[in-house]
Order: C-alpha cells, then structure tokens, then sequence
C-alpha cells in the first residue's frame, strides 16, 4: 500500500466565536462512567501489590519504601497531587514481602478521609506523612528527618523477619544515611517497580486501552481544528482539555512542532503560528484515566497547500519503519534479535534517529527501552518480549539540516500471534481528506 501523508488542504472556513456567549462544557466523546465501571479497581490494585511483592522476593528484599508518586499508585491505587509530590516528595508507602502496607498521606486526616485513603483494599494502615523537604521543613530538616526516620526504622524492624535489605526509589543522602546507619542496606526499588510492571493484568489492559481511547478523541479533535493561524500552543490544548475533560490527569512532554520547528525532534511547543502546508507533528504522552499513559504520535500537513513531495517521502519512511517494527514483535521473541531484524534506518537519517526504538508504556513511559542497533553495545540490553506488554513503537525521520521531520508512534499490546493495534485513529495511508 503506498503510504499517503495527511492532506488537510481542504478549506474548513474560519471559526467564529462569540465573546458574550457563555463558556459550554466541551462534548465528551465517550461515556466514561460507562467505561470505568468495566473496571474492577479492588482487582486492579491488588493485582499490582501482589506483583510488586512477588518481585521484591525475587530480589530478596524485606520491604520498599517508596517515595515516586507513580510508584505509590501503582502499589496502593492512590493519587493525591502528584505532579506536586514528584518534586515535593510529601507522601511515601512502606510495602513489606509480608506484613502491613503502611501508607503515610499527606494532610489532615479529614483531607485523607475525603480522598478516600482509608477504604483503600491494598492500604493497611494510613498515617501522616512526615515530611522533610525544605519547602515544608526549612531550617527543621534535620529534625524532621530524624522523625520519618524513625517510624521507617520502627517499621523495618518489625516487619523484615530479620532481612535488612530495603528497596529504596528517592531518598536524600541525609535521611538514607540515618537508615544505613540503623543497620539497613539500601537497594534502588525501580528495578523490581519496572520489572514487576513490564507485563500487564486484565484490568490494566483495560485502563491502557481506555486512556488510549481518549487519546484518540483528543487526536481526532486537533486535526479537525488543524487550519493556518492556530499556535502550536493553542494546537495541543486541545489534547489538555480533552485528557482532563475524560478524567486524566496529565500530559509528560509538551512535544508538539510545526514548519522547521520538526527538525530536529525534541523541541517542546511554542507561540509559533502555524502556516498553510507545514508539517505539524506531535506526541501524546497522555496519562489518562487511572494514571495509564497513551503514547502516540502523529504527523499532518496544515491546510492551504498540498503535501510537497519531501514531505510525503519523509512520512512513508517514517511509517515504514513503524509498521517493520511492529511485524517483528511476538512473544518469546529477545531484546537482541530484534535490535538486529529492526527495520534499517538510511544513512542520510542515522544522525538524527529517534532515542530509542520502542519502549514499554504503563502508568508512564517503562521499561524495556530499546537501543537502535547501532547505539547497542553502549546502550543495550537483552530481555525477552511477553505476552500482554504493552509497547510504543517509534520513529522520527528527518535529516541534519532538512527543513522538517516526521514523528509517528503506534501504541500495541503484545498477544500470543504478534502485535495488536490499540489506536482506532490511523495513520493517515487510511485517510483522503
């Protein structure tokens, strides 16, 4: 099939807004009450801390004590502001290999009560956080940290069965050294977090297929209103308030570009405006509903001109190259071999190559994440593909001083045969518009 990038050229007309009308809520593009009651979040939870405690076994660890606000949803389900915790680390949980998940929260306990911490199926206990970061502690730090130190210890001791060894993922110096000091080896807990998480259960696959779905609702709305004048800014709003509007939460990296903004890749959205018969290219990095990411990307041309016949050559490559990848992937399958039989990236786009050529996607990007087998022996390892992980397949196609670049990604899940399509929004070799 010859691959045909998006022509958007027909003219859609201006948009006209009356300021004296009242704000309407935007139109939600699926019944999301409908779809979150076809999840069982009691199984979803205690799936994922029974995951996570078979893995910290593995590792021979007696507990983990995490701090990352993704770490803490995915081994009790809870969120309480957590792009705020990930640079103010107010709340943390102590999950034993046997014992009492202790989950300290931060705020008052009517706060707690009211974000419904206590009626949690995977949460023993709720405490109060006892923060020691300097925003909340100032020049108490060292007081406070002995204080959090001391009920970590305390749990320790009583829950370990005589292990000291202690799955840690952020801890400043000062309060680590208080728990080496206490006798306790530390350990870095993302390997058993990220391992634990590689494969999927039922009812993550629903949340992922979910968010993917809202995703898609967001895609479709910013090629419609895709048209000369608009910002990029103003562009990937609309993936926000779609997101937010379906019940997500949060969008990772505001890489949204157009014109010469596309090359090279990684350049985060401007005030730019958008001009007739540029490329516009853009990755979701969308965590949705239940904190599960959609990880895609996509590449248009902005209507009042027709696709030039660079830009349609760069887009069949870039589709190329995701749909080759995609074909190789099946259960049982090694890190290495696939390195080796991934689709052959041209001379002439090497030096500008996307980072990687897949990765694992959950709460957030995860592993594994796959060096270009030209960067394996600095960056690469082996593993193997199974059933149920959940993968973004990437590429950018662009040259070192090319005008623009290509962004697509394709989020699949891995079955028994091979890769299944999560997205229904298409690439756009499915469209004439």
């Amino acid at each position: 099939m010859m691959a045909r990038i998006l022509d958007t050229a027909r003219d859609r007309g201006p948009v006209e807004e009356d300021s004296t009308a009242p704000l309407e809520p935007m139109p939600l593009g699926l019944d999301i009450e409908a779809r979150r009651a076809e999840i069982d979040e009691r199984k979803l939870g205690l799936d994922r801390l029974a995951k996570l405690r078979a893995e910290l076994a593995k590792f021979d660890y007696a507990a983990a004590l995490l701090s990352d606000p993704i770490n803490i949803r995915y081994a009790t389900g809870s969120r309480n502001m957590a792009v705020w915790t990930m640079h103010a680390p107010g709340r943390y949980v102590f999950v034993p290999v046997d014992g009492p998940v202790v989950l300290f929260e931060y705020g008052t306990p009517v706060q707690m009560e009211a974000q419904g911490v206590f009626n949690l199926a995977t949460v023993d206990e709720v405490r109060p956080a006892r923060p020691w970061f300097f925003f909340d502690s100032g020049p108490r730090v060292a007081e406070k940290v002995q204080w959090w130190a001391t009920e970590v210890i305390s749990l320790m001791r009583q829950h370990s069965g005589g292990n000291n060894r202690l799955a840690v993922d952020r801890c400043e110096p000062w309060g680590a050294q208080l728990l080496i000091d206490a006798g306790f080896r530390l350990f870095d807990a993302q390997a058993p977090m990220e391992l634990g998480r590689a494969v999927k259960t039922s009812e993550e696959l629903k949340c992922l297929q979910l968010s993917v779905d809202v995703a898609d609702i967001g895609i479709s709305r910013m090629r419609r209103a895709l048209r000369p004048g608009i910002t990029e800014n103003q562009l990937y709003a609309i993936l926000h308030e779609t997101n937010v509007a379906h019940d997500g939460e949060w969008v990772e990296c505001k890489l949204l570009t157009s014109g010469e903004r596309t090359n090279p890749w990684f350049q985060e959205c401007s005030n730019r405006v958008i001009q007739p018969g540029d490329i516009v290219a853009f990755d979701t990095d969308m965590v949705g509903p239940y904190g599960y990411l959609a990880d895609l990307s996509r590449s248009w041309v902005c209507p009042g001109r027709k696709p030039t016949a660079e830009q349609r050559r760069l887009y069949e490559i870039a589709q190329e190259q995701v749909l080759f990848n995609m074909d190789l992937l099946k259960p049982g399958l090694s890190f290495q071999e696939f390195a080796d039989r991934c689709w052959h990236i041209p001379e002439e786009f090497i030096p500008n190559r996307y980072a990687m050529t897949l990765h694992g996607s959950g709460m957030v990007d995860e592993y594994p994440n796959l060096a270009h087998v030209v960067d394996w022996e600095a960056k690469g390892y082996d593993g193997i593909f199974e059933e149920n992980m959940v993968l973004s397949v990437e590429s950018y196609i662009g040259e070192v001083g090319g005008k623009e670049g290509v962004k697509l990604e394709q989020q699949v899940r891995i079955t028994a045969t091979g890769a299944e399509l999560m997205s229904s929004e298409p690439f756009v070799d499915a469209l004439e518009i």
